[in-house]
C-alpha cells in the first residue's frame, strides 16, 4: 500500500506505513478525523456544491457541524475563493461562539471533477495555519484524472496535498489526507479507505481506539494488497481506465452541445458532468416557468423520473443554484446513450 501510495500521490515526505491507518472505507475514515479533531457542535468548513454524504460522515456521529462555504460567482477553485473560506469561518465562529477545527476539500472534486490548483491549496493552507485548524484532503478520486479533449477551458492537472513542501506555509501535523479502492478501481465492496497523516503521531493514537469498530477484514486487505502489488496490472488499468473516461465525458458532451444544455467545462477528474437542465427546461417552457423559481429542480426530477432516469438533483449537493443535476457518465455507451436520450425527452415533456 505504501510503496503504491508513493508512486501515485508523490508526497514531498515518502510514505511510512506509521503514516496510514487503515478502515473500512473512507466514510469511516472521515468519521474518524471529524471525532478527532472536533467537538459536539464544533465546525468543519465545506465548500459548496459538496458530496452530500460529507454531512452525516462528519456530524451525524460525532457532532460536528458543517459549515458550507458560498462562493456566488466566484470560481470555487480560485485563489479568490480562500477569502470566501475565511469570511465562512469568521461568520460561524461570530455567530455561534463555537470553533472551526477544519476544512474539508474534495480533490478531485465531486460534483465538479476538477481539481484544486496547487497555489489554491497552498494559500488554503495559510489559512489553515492562521486559524490553526486542519486541512484535510479527501483524494478518493486521485488515479481518476484523465485528458479532457473537447473544452476550451484548460484543466488543471492533479497534485495531492501530499506533494506540497510544507515549510513555511503550514504546521505539517495540521495537513491530512485520504484515499481508498471504492471509486479509483471500482471496488466499493472491497471497503478499504486510509487516513494518511505524516507528522500527527497524536492523532494515530488517538485513533487506535475507536478504529477498533472500523478495521478492513482480513480478505479486504488480501485482495486490496494482491492487486496493488501487481504494477504491471495497475498501470495498465489505470492507462484504460483513463481512456475510457476520456472518451465517455467527450462523447456526454458532445450530446449536451447538440441539446443546447449547459454544463460546467474543465472537468478531468472523476465521473460526473454538473449540466443545468433547469435553465434548459426554462428556455424551452418560459411560460410554464415564469413562477417556479426555485422549483424548477423539483419540476425537472419529476420529469425525469417519469422517463425512468435518476439524477442526483443539486438540491442533495447543497448547490447554491436550482436547476443544476449530477450525471454519471462513465456507464457503458448504450446505457449512457439511451439515458441522455431520455433526459432530453424529459425537457420536451410538460
Amino acid at each position: 500500500m505504501v510503496s503504491f501510495l508513493n508512486k501515485h500521490l508523490h508526497p514531498f515526505k515518502p510514505l511510512t506505513i506509521d503514516d496510514l491507518l487503515v478502515t473500512n472505507g473512507v466514510s469511516s475514515a472521515i468519521e474518524h478525523i471529524s471525532w478527532a479533531f472536533t467537538d459536539p457542535s464544533e465546525g468543519i468548513l465545506l465548500g459548496r456544491p459538496y458530496y452530500g454524504t460529507f454531512i452525516p460522515d462528519m456530524s451525524l456521529r460525532p457532532g460536528a457541524t458543517v459549515v458550507p462555504v458560498e462562493f456566488d460567482d466566484c470560481d470555487p477553485f480560485s485563489l479568490q475563493a480562500v477569502d470566501c473560506y475565511e469570511r465562512a469561518l469568521l461568520t460561524f465562529q461570530q455567530n455561534t461562539g463555537q470553533k472551526v477545527r477544519a476544512l474539508m476539500l474534495c480533490h478531485p472534486h465531486n460534483p465538479l471533477g476538477r481539481c484544486y490548483p496547487r497555489e489554491t491549496i497552498i494559500h488554503l493552507m495559510r489559512l489553515c495555519q492562521r486559524y490553526q485548524i486542519h486541512l484535510i484532503s479527501d483524494e478518493i478520486y486521485a488515479l481518476s484524472v484523465w485528458e479532457n479533449t473537447v473544452d476550451e477551458h484548460i484543466p488543471v492537472p492533479f497534485e495531492s496535498a501530499l506533494s506540497i513542501d510544507t515549510t513555511g506555509i503550514i504546521d505539517p501535523s495540521l495537513v491530512h489526507a485520504l484515499w481508498g479502492m471504492s471509486k479509483d478501481f471500482g471496488a466499493n465492496g472491497i471497503r478499504l479507505g486510509l487516513i494518511i497523516s505524516q507528522n500527527n503521531p497524536t492523532l494515530h493514537k488517538a485513533l487506535q481506539g475507536v478504529s477498533l469498530y472500523s478495521y478492513s477484514s482480513s480478505v479486504s486487505e488480501h485482495v486490496a494488497a494482491t492487486v496493488l502489488e501487481d504494477t504491471d496490472f495497475t498501470t495498465r488499468y489505470i492507462e484504460l481506465n483513463r481512456q475510457r473516461m476520456s472518451e465517455s465525458y467527450a462523447f456526454a458532451v458532445q450530446r449536451l452541445r447538440e441539446n443546447g444544455i449547459e454544463y460546467a467545462p474543465g472537468v478531468n477528474a472523476a465521473f460526473f458532468l454538473w449540466v443545468n437542465l433547469g435553465k434548459r427546461y426554462r428556455e424551452l417552457h418560459p411560460e410554464q416557468t415564469a413562477d417556479l423559481g426555485d422549483a424548477i429542480s423539483d419540476k425537472v426530477m419529476q420529469l425525469l423520473l417519469q422517463r425512468k432516469v435518476f439524477l442526483a438533483s443539486g438540491v442533495l449537493f447543497g448547490s447554491e443554484h436550482s436547476g443544476w443535476f449530477r450525471i454519471v457518465f462513465t456507464h457503458p455507451r448504450e446505457y449512457l446513450e439511451e439515458a441522455l436520450r431520455r433526459i432530453v425527452l424529459a425537457l420536451g415533456d410538460l
